[in-house]
C-alpha cells in the first residue's frame, strides 16, 4: 500500500499528527521519509475536503521547527561523542564523510546553512544536532530554523495542494496515473532548489579542499 492510500483510510486529525510527528522526528536527527509523507498528505488534501492543507502546513511546519529545536538542544548537550555514536548506528546518513560535507557547509554558510538545509535531505536531518555541537547561538539558528520550517513545510504544502487541485480539474478525463504526473511537474520547482542548494555546497566543498599555493 502507497502512502497516500494508507493516509486516506485515517482521520485527518491523524494525518495532521502523523506529519507533524515524522517531520519532527526527521528534523531531529532521525533518517525518516519527512518530504514523501509531506507531500502525499498534501496530495490528499488537493482531494478530499476532510484534510484543510492550512492546518497541514502549520502542522508541519511546527514539527520542523519544534524537531530542529531537540535536535539543536541534544547536539549542545551530546557533543561530538554523539555524532560518532550517531554514525555507528547509522553509517548511510551519519558516516564520517557525511558529518564533514555537512560541518564545512555550516562552518562556511553559518545560520544560511540551516535555512538552505531544509531543502536538501542530508542537512534536513543534521541541522538541529549540528548546530548544537559546533553551538552556533541559539538565536541565529531559532530564526534560521522557523524562517526555513515554514518555508520549506507551508511552501510545499501550498505548491503540492494547488497543484493537485488543478490538474484534478484538468484531467478528470484522464487515469489516476496523468494526475500523478501533473503534480510531478509541480515538485520540479522543489527539486530545482535542493539541486541548487546541494551544488552550492559541493562547490564550497571542493574549494576548501584545494590546497593553498606557498608563499613565494
Amino acid at each position: 500500500m502507497h502512502v497516500q492510500e494508507w493516509l486516506e483510510t485515517v482521520p485527518a486529525v491523524s494525518v495532521y499528527a502523523l506529519v507533524g510527528l515524522v517531520i519532527g522526528l526527521e528534523s531531529l536527527g532521525i533518517p525518516l521519509p519527512g518530504e514523501i509523507v509531506l507531500v502525499s498528505a498534501a496530495l490528499l488534501s488537493s482531494q478530499h475536503d476532510s484534510v484543510n492543507p492550512v492546518i497541514l502546513g502549520v502542522c508541519a511546519s511546527l514539527g520542523a521547527i519544534i524537531g530542529d529545536s531537540i535536535g539543536y538542544a541534544i547536539g549542545r548537550k551530546g557533543g561530538r561523542p554523539m555524532l560518532a555514536w550517531l554514525g555507528a548506528k547509522f553509517p548511510r546518513h551519519f558516516g564520517e564523510a557525511h558529518v564533514a560535507t555537512a560541518e564545512r557547509s555550516f562552518q562556511k554558510w553559518g545560520m544560511w546553512a540551516v535555512f538552505f538545509g531544509r531543502f536538501v535531505a542530508l542537512l534536513r536531518i543534521f541541522a538541529g544536532p549540528l548546530a548544537g555541537v559546533l553551538r552556533m547561538p541559539y538565536w541565529k539558528f531559532l530564526i534560521a530554523n522557523v524562517l526555513g520550517g515554514i518555508l520549506w513545510a507551508g511552501g510545499t504544502t501550498a505548491v503540492i495542494y494547488y497543484v493537485g487541485v488543478v490538474a484534478e480539474s484538468w484531467l478528470k478525463r484522464f487515469s489516476y496515473l496523468g494526475l500523478v504526473a501533473a503534480v510531478l511537474v509541480g515538485l520540479a520547482s522543489m527539486l530545482i532548489v535542493r539541486r541548487k542548494a546541494k551544488k552550492a555546497t559541493a562547490g564550497h566543498a571542493a574549494a576548501e579542499t584545494e590546497p593553498v599555493p606557498a608563499a613565494e
